[in-house]
């Protein structure tokens, strides 16, 4: 597959799944229980792309979001796989369990070359979900300026299943417009709280 094609493709596997994932409410004791066997038997796509399947299953569950990431995090080091989308998921159950630094680490370990970000700004949005979990309301602000002059290209989108796909464009600009809109709020609020998205979003 060639490069653009592929790069096409991971952008739009990496919005869907951003867009299903949801932080759960707190609560005492959580269920968060499962079959490692039988997570561990699955293929990448059956793990982490299957919007009703995989470490989801779990994602969705209240008080969860760590042991989503543990799974993860235990997925990736049993299949060797270090497959980009892969941190970036860890690193948004982190952030959503309050793990910032850990968040952190795994979301800096997404950024793609340069010369291959051009297109999608996905680097920026990067820079900004950074920024937004070290309190750093400039930085994140100078991410917002910067996405937003990324162009769309003119390449017609399409999901893993070849279907075209309609996106929002620039890629990501609303989540990071949340952050700024309610920066004091943690990241679980003002990711996943429809109040930090304008009005429509």
């Amino acid at each position: 597959m060639p490069d653009s094609l592929a790069s096409r493709g991971m952008l739009v596997a990496l919005l869907l799944s951003a867009v299903s994932i949801q932080a759960a409410p707190d609560t005492a004791s959580p269920d968060c229980s499962y079959d490692l066997g039988a997570m561990l038997a699955l293929d990448r796509d059956a793990f982490d792309q299957d919007m009703q399947g995989g470490w989801r299953i779990l994602a969705r569950r209240e008080g969860c979001e760590e042991a989503a990431a543990e799974l993860i995090r235990e997925w990736r080091t049993e299949k060797r796989d270090h497959t980009p989308i892969l941190y970036w998921h860890e690193g948004q159950m982190r952030a959503f369990a309050g793990q910032d630094q850990q968040a952190v680490d795994l979301f800096a370990l997404t950024y793609r070359p340069a010369r291959s970000d051009t297109a999608f700004g996905w680097n920026h949005y990067v820079d900004g979900s950074i920024a937004f979990l070290e309190r750093d309301l400039e930085g994140l602000q100078e991410a917002i300026g910067r996405l937003r002059s990324v162009e769309r290209p003119d390449v017609t989108m399409t999901g893993p299943d070849g279907s075209p796909v309609k996106i929002d464009w620039p890629p990501n600009l609303r989540v990071l417009e949340a952050f700024e809109r309610c920066w004091d709020r943690g990241y679980a609020q003002a990711y996943g709280n429809s109040d930090c998205r304008e009005p429509g979003a």
